[in-house]
């Protein structure tokens, strides 16, 4: 066989392994998730060097005044938040019914989607890896339609997965290589539906413009402010955040709309000032958190072109 059949033939051997493993889980409650989520959350920061120093010069670059344990304790936080965090997703069917008392939607933040959506433009909901972001789908049954940019997994089977969790909690979900994924904006726009796009990453496939994020110049998907100065759809910055220091403490969502110039005599200057303005307000949440955003992505890797 093959070398690249063989490939092939191991990928779909884990996949179906993984697969097997997260159904099982499916099948917990949601207190044995956190634990298990915890644990290995915990353990994470113990078994891979690589990720310590990815995480330590991130934290060094965005807190500088603070000492090496400082840095440190976010960082062996962050796991355990991303190990409660996996617990909550992979035990989502099992405690959804509850959703609404778990994730808080205040009275303002619903007020805040249902002013944006009488409009009739549409909604672009700018989101990042910041506390649940998989929690903001509590949002859903305020602005349908639904969809979400993702980008594809390394299986097939496994972007099924999680394309029907998403859709079980009214989010379509497009992805970002398949051709189709453009009209499938267009359409759901015309119709005034609402897109989701995480943008805290320094993606290279994606095009980009430089904004300060912790006084730092740092790529930034540039899609949501394109958008809405296309169609004059609203932009809402949705950040997610856990309610308290014990991991059953569920989370709260906190959603501000970002004004922008419909009708700009500089669209490019109002692109870099709209998703400036969006990082910005992402930049304060995790600033307040600080633990809950995922210090191992290398936000800065792309460096700005030169004067």
């Amino acid at each position: 066989m093959a070398a690249t059949g063989w490939k092939r033939v191991r990928r779909a051997a884990r996949a179906a392994v993984i697969l097997a493993f997260v159904r099982a889980l499916t099948i917990m409650p949601l207190g044995l998730g956190l634990a298990l989520g915890g644990a290995l959350g915990r353990l994470a920061w113990h078994l891979s060097p690589r990720m310590r120093r990815e995480m330590r010069a991130s934290l060094a670059a965005a807190f500088p005044a603070k000492d090496d344990a400082e840095r440190d304790a976010i960082a062996r936080a962050s796991l355990v938040h991303l190990g409660w965090l996996g617990g909550e997703v992979i035990t989502l069917r099992r405690w959804a019914p509850r959703m609404d008392d778990y994730v808080e939607a205040s009275a303002e933040a619903i007020s805040t989607l249902e002013r944006a959506l009488a409009r009739g433009k549409g909604i672009i909901l700018v989101l990042g890896h910041i506390g649940n972001w998989e929690l903001t789908c509590r949002l859903s049954r305020y602005v349908q339609p639904n969809a979400a940019i993702a980008k594809r997994s390394w299986h097939a089977s496994i972007d099924a997965l999680a394309a029907r969790a998403r859709a079980e909690h009214g989010v379509e979900t497009f992805w970002r290589d398949d051709p189709a994924t453009g009209r499938a904006m267009l359409k759901l726009f015309k119709q005034g539906g609402t897109l989701g796009i995480l943008i805290d990453q320094d993606i290279r496939d994606v095009q980009s413009v430089f904004v300060p994020f912790f006084g730092r110049a740092a790529a930034t998907p540039r899609a949501p402010a394109d958008l809405a100065l296309r169609f004059g759809a609203a932009v809402l910055v949705v950040t997610c955040h856990r309610r308290g220091a014990r991991p059953g403490d569920g989370h709260r969502l906190e959603v501000t709309e970002v004004p922008y110039d419909r009708e700009p005599t500089d669209r490019e200057a109002e692109v870099v000032r709209l998703t400036g303005a969006c990082v910005a307000l992402q930049e304060e949440a995790i600033r307040r958190h600080p633990a809950e955003w995922v210090w191992m992505h290398q936000r800065w890797k792309s460096a700005p072109p030169s004067a």
